[in-house]
């Protein structure tokens, strides 16, 4: 039964690994009316949005990555998260209002207004999430 078990998950006899805490607070971007909000809080603060699609198995990857590089210094980030699937409507927008062409995965950082860093697929694990704390 213990190789059934282990297959199916029924393994509960065993320890669990404990579950690393996120300290991502992702904030879902569905309305258009949104991006006035991201650019008010980027006078204050820099504003990160990431551009997915549920779809396309680079940008599975590339979020489940994403996820893993904040750190507890980076848990106050404002994160938004923006399905290209269900929203593209607001993704051209997004990409009319800070002056970047889309991509997908896609991570644009917003300081002041404007996009300061847009980098997309596996280049946004390279983020250093610190440069916008």
């Amino acid at each position: 039964m213990g190789i059934f078990n282990n297959v199916f998950g029924g393994n509960s006899d065993k320890k669990s690994k404990p579950e690393k805490k996120s300290y991502l607070n992702w904030i879902p971007l569905n309305s258009i009316d949104q991006l006035e909000i991201i650019e008010k809080q980027s006078e204050t603060e820099a504003v990160l949005i990431f551009k997915h699609s549920t779809r396309c198995g680079i940008s599975s990857m590339v979020i489940k990555q994403f996820e893993n590089l904040f750190l507890e210094e980076h848990q106050n980030l404002k994160v938004y998260y923006l399905d290209l699937l269900s929203y593209r409507n607001i993704s051209d927008e997004v990409g009319y209002k800070f002056q970047i062409m889309h991509q997908s995965p896609q991570l644009i950082v917003v300081k002041n207004g404007v996009s300061v860093h847009n980098t997309s697929h596996y280049d946004i694990t390279q983020t250093n999430l610190s440069r916008f704390i």
